[in-house]
């Protein structure tokens, strides 16, 4: 070991979850030591809230590939994550949504106590400064700026989605975080002074060179360090030397549904006999880390204009939808259809050169995978095996949500701009050739979660306060601890996990400090 850091905490993951921990801890006076394995945010097309497509496959996206879907015919999909300061909120489409009461209320159900909606929604208000004011159901003041698209830069392609949902008979809806996701509308988004405002921004940017705030980029972590059941700290590789970054107090790992769980798994934290078969020490077994891994899936409806396209000058992702499947069975929408300016084909595959896409999503899946190691080596990519359509509910939700994007595509709204369909095509009209449409160009959400699920049954990784299980000073916070996935988008979620992480981790030393002056 060549180098050894001292801090109060070391935070792994500079992402949404950890940028909000960071923050917080900083604001209560402790030393936060932040390892973040890609490069600093200073890519303009990071700031820049269109430049997102031009992110992806580049040196700020991890480019994660699954391992070939047994139901995809073998496919392997591609899953951007972000890999810089911020994480995949700097990489994201900056819509700023909660999800369904119901969500919430369902986690606690399954174990996650003291994370209903009435436990989180205060963390989202806190988070929150929206340009709206406060109100019920929007913060004021908070880190996080949260605004509507102006009408007068919204892209009319947009404006024409939201026409032809109403025509479709969709409810409209101005704000999809209120008591009901349902309905068709313009996104509220994170964004601010025409910039993107990634976690990283929003929290800790401001901070400026506060000295209590250590940051390290190009820090990829190995394994947290345990030492007679305590985590003491991280062991990570920087500019090819191996440095070990000791924490007084605790460890936070907030690497997402991916790399957190393989941080665990490097650790000796996980399934015996796959640590054994690696010949990893085991330091807990716990056979759940690495399981329930699941995902928001997307299919691309790709159309071509009659005309060029303009160039848009919000986000991109303006507008979208929330319906319900023929096999939803809560009382929240499980599709989320979403509008997108631009040809997007979710395989990566042919596109028109001037277009427009309505991608049919859904976002109550049944289908759970898995993260596994290859290899002990940081440096070597985790076996990443979503199952995508194992459940084939989750295939009859998506070929609903296609035949719905669809019926909107084809209202008069769009009759000015529509040339024709590109893909999946006229000739495609069947189910089943709908579900052979999906599975060979189902794509991702960017919406993985589960892989260190929360709960207080054998399978869970962390506890309620997202301590993990078996190890002292230890905790996981990110979107690897929802027990499922929220029915919208995950950057809020995952913000609001953070904030309420802080809590847990102040409130535990609060209590430690009380019980030692008690002795």
């Amino acid at each position: 070991m060549s180098e050894i850091v001292e801090s109060d905490y070391v935070v792994v993951g500079a992402g949404s979850a950890g940028s909000a921990i960071t923050r917080r801890l900083i604001d209560a006076g402790y030393r936060v030591h932040v390892l973040e394995a890609g490069s600093p945010d200073d890519s303009p097309h990071i700031h820049s809230p269109q430049g997102w497509p031009w992110l992806l496959t580049g040196e700020n996206d991890w480019m994660v590939m699954t391992t070939p879907q047994e139901h995809l015919g073998g496919r392997s999909v591609y899953w951007p994550r972000g890999k810089t300061l911020g994480g995949s909120s700097s990489l994201n489409g900056m819509i700023y949504m909660r999800g369904d009461r119901t969500d919430y209320d369902g986690w606690e159900q399954a174990g996650a106590e003291g994370w209903s909606w009435d436990d989180v929604l205060p963390y989202f208000l806190r988070a929150e400064d929206h340009a709206d004011g406060a109100s019920a159901f929007h913060g004021e003041g908070g880190p996080l700026h949260v605004e509507r698209i102006p009408e007068e830069r919204r892209h009319p392609l947009a404006s024409a989605f939201v026409a032809a949902g109403v025509q479709a008979g969709l409810a409209p809806t101005d704000d999809f975080n209120r008591e009901s996701l349902d309905g068709v509308g313009f996104n509220h988004t994170t964004t601010k002074d025409g910039r993107r405002h990634s976690a990283w921004q929003a929290y800790v940017a401001p901070l400026g060179d506060t000295p209590s705030l250590a940051v390290t980029t190009g820090a990829l972590v190995d394994r947290v360090v345990v030492e007679n059941g305590r985590a003491v700290g991280v062991e990570a590789v920087v500019d090819g030397e191996r440095v070990l970054f000791r924490a007084s107090r605790e460890v936070i790992v907030s690497a997402g549904a991916i790399g957190s769980p393989a941080i665990l798994l490097r650790s000796g934290i996980g399934p015996r006999a796959h640590l054994d078969d690696l010949g990893i020490d085991v330091v807990a077994d716990l056979p759940g880390v690495g399981e329930n891994l699941h995902d928001h899936l997307l299919v691309s409806i790709l159309y071509s204009a009659k005309d060029p396209v303009r160039d848009g000058r919000w986000n991109l992702l303006e507008a979208q939808l929330f319906a319900r499947s023929s096999v939803c069975s809560g009382t929240a929408p499980d599709l989320q259809p979403l509008f997108i300016h631009m040809p997007y084909p979710t395989d990566g595959g042919a596109a028109p050169a001037q277009g427009y896409t309505i991608v049919a999503g859904i976002v109550r899946p049944y289908s759970r995978g898995t993260i596994r190691l290859e290899a002990a080596d940081p440096a070597v990519a985790p076996l990443v095996d979503p199952q995508i359509f194992a459940d084939e509910r989750d295939l009859e939700a998506m070929v609903d949500a296609i035949e719905l994007s669809r019926r909107v595509g084809a209202q008069d709204a769009f009759a000015p701009f529509r040339a024709e369909e590109f893909a999946p095509g006229a000739e495609v009209v069947s189910r089943d050739d709908l579900r052979a449409f999906a599975r060979r160009t189902v794509g991702t959400y960017h919406h993985q979660v589960g892989t260190c699920r929360m709960g207080s049954d054998p399978a869970s990784v962390v506890d309620p306060s997202l301590r993990v299980h078996g190890i002292d000073g230890l905790r996981v916070a990110d979107a690897s601890v929802m027990p499922f996935v929220p029915s919208a988008n995950t950057n809020a979620p995952s913000i609001m996990i953070g904030e309420k992480a802080a809590d847990l981790l102040l409130g535990a030393t609060a209590a430690r400090v009380e019980s030692l002056a008690a002795i």
